[in-house]
C-alpha cells in the first residue's frame, strides 16, 4: 500500500457517531478501512511512514481506501501533515451539537473515572477556560485549517442528526462525495453504536479483573458471559447537565456555531431550539 492508494479520511468529530459511519462504509465490499483509529497525523507520526502504511492490508488494493481518526480534527499539525502525504485525499467531518458533544464526552470520562462529579468545574466556560472538553466543540476553527489547505470542495461536512433522522440520505452524501456506487445500509444502521446508559463495569473492577480479559474474550456475547458480567456491571448515575449550565454553554458556543453555519452553508438554528436538544 502507498500513500497514493489512500482515498479518504474521516477526521472527526469525537462523540458524533463516526464509528457508525465507519461501520457503514466497511459493510461495502468496494471500500477498505482498517478497524482501529491510527492517529498517525496527530499522535503517531514519529512511528514513521512504513508503520502507517503497514496498517493497510493489501486487500485494499483496487478498492476505495480510507481510515478514521477523530483526533485529526483537533491536532494543530494534522492538516499540514495530511496535505504533505495525501494532497489528493477527500475529507469527511461528521459533527454534533457542541453542547451535547461536550456533555457526552464528559459522561464518557466520568464513566472511566477520569473526571469527578462536579460537572461545572469541567463544563462551565468561566471555570474550565480552554479545556479540551470545551475547545473541541469549536468546530469551525478546527475545520478552517483543512479548508485553507485542501479547499472547501474536498471536505464533506455532515451532522449527527442525519444518522438518526435520515441515515440513507446521510450515507448517500458520503457515497457521492467518495464516488461510490449506491449500497444498502448495514443491518444495524438504526442501532446506537455506543450507549452511555448501559450498565458498566467500574474502573476499580476492570483493573482487578484485567488479568482475566485474554481468557474470557472468546466468551464475549455468550449467555454465560453476560450473566457473569451482570453481577458486577451497574447502571451509572451521571451528573445532570442543568438547563442553566446548558444555556451558558450555548452562549459560549454561539459565535462558533454561527461560523460553522457560514462554513457549511447549512442552518443550525435547531441546535438552539430546546425541543431539539437531546441528552
Amino acid at each position: 500500500m502507498k500513500f497514493n492508494d489512500i482515498n479518504f479520511l474521516i477526521i472527526g468529530a469525537g462523540k458524533s457517531a463516526t464509528t457508525w459511519l465507519q461501520m457503514q462504509l466497511q459493510s461495502d465490499p468496494a471500500v477498505y478501512m482498517p478497524d482501529p483509529e491510527l492517529h498517525f497525523f496527530s499522535r503517531n507520526y514519529d512511528r514513521g511512514e512504513d508503520w502507517y502504511l503497514s496498517q493497510f492490508d493489501d486487500a485494499g488494493l483496487g478498492r476505495t481506501v480510507g481510515e478514521k481518526s477523530n483526533s485529526y480534527l483537533y491536532a494543530p499539525e494534522a492538516a499540514t501533515l495530511i496535505k504533505r502525504h495525501l494532497p489528493h485525499v477527500k475529507l469527511i467531518a461528521q459533527l454534533r451539537n457542541p453542547v451535547e458533544r461536550a456533555y457526552s464526552n464528559y459522561c464518557m470520562l466520568f464513566r472511566r473515572g477520569e473526571v469527578g462529579a462536579d460537572i461545572e468545574s469541567y463544563l462551565e466556560p468561566n471555570l474550565a477556560g480552554d479545556s479540551r472538553l470545551l475547545v473541541s466543540g469549536n468546530f469551525a476553527s478546527h475545520l478552517q485549517a483543512f479548508v485553507d489547505l485542501f479547499g472547501r470542495e474536498k471536505l464533506l461536512i455532515l451532522f449527527f442528526e442525519g444518522v438518526a433522522g435520515d441515515p440513507e440520505r446521510q450515507m448517500s452524501q458520503v457515497r457521492t462525495h467518495l464516488g461510490l456506487e449506491p449500497h444498502p445500509l448495514a443491518p444495524d444502521a438504526g442501532k446506537k453504536v455506543k450507549d452511555k446508559s448501559a450498565p458498566n463495569v467500574s474502573e476499580e473492577w476492570s483493573k482487578r479483573l484485567g488479568w482475566m480479559k485474554p481468557m474470557v474474550r472468546p466468551l464475549r456475547g455468550t449467555a454465560a458471559f453476560e450473566a457473569a458480567r451482570g453481577w458486577i456491571a451497574r447502571e451509572i448515575q451521571y451528573p445532570l447537565l442543568t438547563d442553566d449550565l446548558r444555556n451558558r454553554l450555548y452562549d459560549y458556543y454561539g459565535p462558533s456555531i454561527a461560523a460553522l453555519e457560514s462554513l457549511s452553508g447549512q442552518s443550525l438554528s435547531h441546535w438552539n431550539d430546546p425541543m431539539d436538544r437531546t441528552e
